[in-house]
């Protein structure tokens, strides 16, 4: 997976860069294809935000979170990555329910 990882109003250091990536191990562990990820980390007076967006084939996830702590925002972010993708997978695979309305309307 090749992560894209952008600051604004912020520097991102290596401890940052590796923080998102072993976050995002886990969402990776979802996708067979390789997959293109950019994440937005940004600084406000308060609070910290990240988003991220996961173009995978045929398909692209958004995720976005706010907390005042820059890592506690990566941790929302990249929950809501995983979630999103999970119901993702759900959503693409049949569950062999209409094949078994067809058999029996058949028979």
């Amino acid at each position: 997976m090749e992560i894209s990882i952008t600051g604004h109003h912020l520097n991102v250091t290596d401890s940052l860069r590796k923080y998102v990536n072993k976050r995002l191990k886990k969402v990776e562990n979802h996708f067979r294809q390789p997959t293109k990820v950019e994440v937005i980390l940004h600084r406000e007076k308060t609070s910290f935000q990240s988003e991220a967006t996961i173009h995978a084939r045929k398909v692209s996830i958004h995720a976005k979170s706010q907390a005042p702590d820059m890592f506690t925002a990566i941790d929302a972010m990249s929950n809501k990555l995983d979630r999103q993708v999970i119901k993702h997978k759900e959503l693409r695979t049949d569950h062999g329910r209409h094949s078994d309305r067809q058999r029996t309307i058949r028979h």
